[in-house]
């Protein structure tokens, strides 16, 4: 059956506010207002400018990519189905890592994929082993699913083992989709996989890494006759992206280091914190935090629904249920939060893992 909605964005977005989200999955959102900006910039001309230049200009230069090669889209889960759609064809065979994020699975299912899949297996820290995708593959694959860093667990791919699973792809006519939208917060930083060759597409957006997802600025890297199929496939779609929010987008490219700021140093602060959190606890097991906002720890307990119930009932503080990524016993925090807030999520976290052994 194919899949119709997202039943984790509607928990994600209509749980019950609490005052300790470790459920964030992004850093602090970033104060457009606080950037040397005034409405003259904003260009609020009431026209669409399609495939409006500056912003994809802005956008290759970073990524280190030519104009021809980007995509606009309305963040990154819009990249990601808007890639999809111009990649499969109802009945193709679609390889999508395990665990992964729900939207994924739902966006290839709507469009009527046939999914396999291909294990990210813990005890190998998650690691893109492929090996792990040359099994599950066949002859008719056409499109093979990833996410780096990982989500939910952060581990960060090698270069080898992207190059290895583009000459699978290669080897069948098949492309690889890697979403990067936490890729930004690797260490040291890494080159978008869209540079190893015509078979990758890569998806990302201005949200996770900084603090801007009310722009839903995204955007999709591609060879550019692929990349004009995507654009002409919008055309189904959205057509144009909201002009205001291009432009806003571009003046953020402009002062990209003053928007990134200190969220490199409270992302690692906060990754050590977890790491000496986790070594002090008998009941959670985790690859070391080295990478990205997100960990996903597994506990002893067994299903970590009753885990966040507690927390919210009690604590006024959340996790995500591992259920959601496909392991119940598991669950994802995020590294977001402000040190204070941070700190006091983790021992409200430890109190409940206490109420519970």
């Amino acid at each position: 059956m194919r899949t119709m909605r997202s039943d984790y964005m509607h928990w994600a977005k209509f749980k019950p506010p609490v005052r300790y989200p470790l459920t964030a999955s992004e850093v602090p959102h970033f104060r457009l207002d606080s950037l040397p900006i005034d409405i003259a910039h904003l260009d609020l001309d009431g026209a669409s400018h399609p495939r409006y230049r500056p912003l994809r200009e802005a956008i290759a230069k970073r990524y280190g990519v030519e104009v021809e090669q980007v995509v606009a889209a309305d963040g990154t889960s819009m990249a990601n189905f808007l890639a999809m759609a111009a990649l499969i064809e109802p009945g193709d065979e679609v390889l999508v890592e395990h665990p992964t994020y729900e939207l994924l699975l739902a966006a290839a299912s709507f469009l009527g994929a046939e999914i396999k899949r291909f294990d990210r297996n813990p005890a190998d820290a998650f690691r893109l082993d492929p090996a792990m995708v040359e099994a599950a593959m066949s002859d008719r694959t056409r499109l093979i699913v990833i996410t780096d860093l990982h989500n939910p667990s952060s581990a960060l791919a090698s270069e080898g083992d992207l190059r290895a699973v583009g000459q699978l792809a290669d080897r069948v006519g098949a492309r690889v989709l890697v979403d990067e939208v936490y890729l930004d917060s690797a260490v040291p930083p890494r080159r978008s996989a869209v540079r190893l060759g015509p078979e990758f597409v890569a998806t990302n957006s201005l949200t996770k890494v900084y603090g801007l997802s009310g722009l839903r600025c995204g955007w999709i890297l591609a060879e550019p006759a692929l990349a004009e199929r995507m654009w002409r496939l919008n055309d189904l779609f959205g057509v144009n992206q909201a002009h205001p929010a291009e432009r806003f987008a571009c003046i953020a490219f402009e002062h990209i280091d003053e928007v990134v700021g200190d969220s490199p140093a409270l992302l690692a602060r906060n990754r050590e914190q977890w790491n000496a959190f986790v070594d002090s606890r008998g009941d959670l097991d985790c690859m070391r935090a080295e990478h990205g906002i997100t960990a996903f720890p597994r506990w002893s307990g067994g299903d970590t629904d009753r885990l966040d119930v507690l927390l919210r009932e009690r604590y006024d503080t959340a996790i995500v249920p591992g259920r959601w990524f496909e392991m119940p016993d598991r669950f994802r925090v995020g590294f977001g939060l402000a040190p204070a807030d941070f700190d006091e999520a983790l021992k409200r976290l430890g109190a409940t893992l206490d109420v519970l052994q």
